[in-house]
């Protein structure tokens, strides 16, 4: 079933936000709000001409909460300061749901956007991919079925300006590895590999970064054993699928009670 929702996009102006809002103009959706940081050459000038489009008749602003009034999803792909800073007055604005695809909080952060979940929908994912959430629900499947001798080891790369790592999505495989060994990812994560006593300890999840150029993204889970490597692998050609997953993530999420929710939510998975 088709929905046209009301959709108002945090840092509408960046690379994501850019996506989303073409996303959703393309899908008939109505973009009736968007924020940018101070001091943005972009605040004040219509979005349709931010897209290289015909006017729409909305500007961003700086003020999450004007951007916000009248929408029914709020969907936000900055930094965690300013996500964190908008979440809490979206129910006040008549929000039904929130599309998190900011990376890098910490635990006090990620405490902070469950207590928002009470009031809200939200869906919070490293990674609105399909391709990526499947990977996740093939690393879980496989460390579940594979024994604790194998290694398992996590490459992500992304382009140059990306700032946190390991990268959100890596951190959900390396999460989806440790649940299939029933455990979590805090107890298993290995520390980086550097200095001249950096051996391997048996049982734990590693992760390798790299930044380069303008790489989208692209990752792997390896399974290693003394006689055989398994490797299963993603590569984004894209930005828009990302898009394209947060704009089903909001059409899903508008119709659900208030909670917590991750793409395995959204997917059935």
């Amino acid at each position: 079933m088709k929905t046209n929702l009301k959709i108002a996009i945090a840092g509408v102006a960046g690379r994501m936000g850019q996506q989303i809002a073409q996303a959703a103009l393309d899908a008939g959706h109505t973009i009736t709000g968007a924020t940018e940081a101070s001091g943005s050459p972009k605040l004040g000038q219509d979005i349709g001409a931010i897209l290289d489009r015909s006017d729409i008749g909305v500007v961003p602003v700086e003020d999450p909460a004007e951007a916000a009034k009248g929408a029914d999803v709020w969907i936000d792909f900055t930094a965690p300061k300013a996500t964190l800073a908008a979440l809490h007055g979206l129910k006040a604005q008549g929000v039904k749901a929130a599309i998190i695809g900011t990376t890098g909080f910490d635990g006090a952060d990620e405490a902070d956007i469950a207590e928002v979940a009470d009031e809200i929908a939200i869906v919070k994912a490293g990674n609105f991919s399909l391709g990526v959430n499947l990977l996740c629900a093939l690393t879980r499947r496989a460390a579940e079925s594979l024994g604790e001798d194998w290694d398992i080891e996590v490459l992500e790369t992304h382009h140059r300006r990306k700032v946190d790592a390991p990268s959100g999505t890596a951190l959900m495989l390396g999460d989806a590895a440790a649940q299939g060994r029933g455990s979590d990812l805090k107890a298993l994560r290995s520390a980086p590999y550097d200095g001249p006593d950096a051996k391997r300890e048996t049982g734990r999840i590693g992760f390798a970064v790299r930044r380069s150029g303008g790489v989208i993204g692209e990752h792997e889970v390896t399974f290693g054993s003394d006689m055989e490597i398994l490797s299963l692998a993603h590569t984004a050609l894209d930005r828009a699928v990302f898009a394209n997953g947060a704009l089903a993530a909001a059409r899903w999420a508008v119709r659900q009670a208030p909670g917590l929710y991750d793409m395995d939510d959204v997917l059935g998975l």
